[in-house]
């Protein structure tokens, strides 16, 4: 099943930072367990949202992974990949 991508990575990470009480890039970089580099490769479209950034973002909300998959908006056939 293939749905349109509903949130660029960079409107997910700013709608990931409320919930994580992130301020800046540096806070929702330390509360996703990953350098803060990353989050700036990923604003600016260098670097995709991948299967381990999935976990972390998963792990630091606890956000149900169905919604998380409509936010990406996913494909899922034997693994993740976000839609083009």
């Amino acid at each position: 099943m293939q749905t349109k991508q509903h949130h660029s990575a960079s409107q997910i990470l700013d709608d990931l930072s409320p919930p994580l009480n992130a301020k800046n890039d540096a806070a929702l970089s330390r509360a996703l367990k990953v350098a803060p580099p990353v989050i700036s490769k990923v604003r600016s479209g260098g670097l995709a949202i991948g299967p381990t950034m999935i976990v972390r973002i998963l792990d630091a909300t606890g956000m149900p992974y169905s919604e998380l998959k409509a936010w990406l908006g996913v494909e899922v056939d034997g693994g993740i990949r976000v839609a083009k």
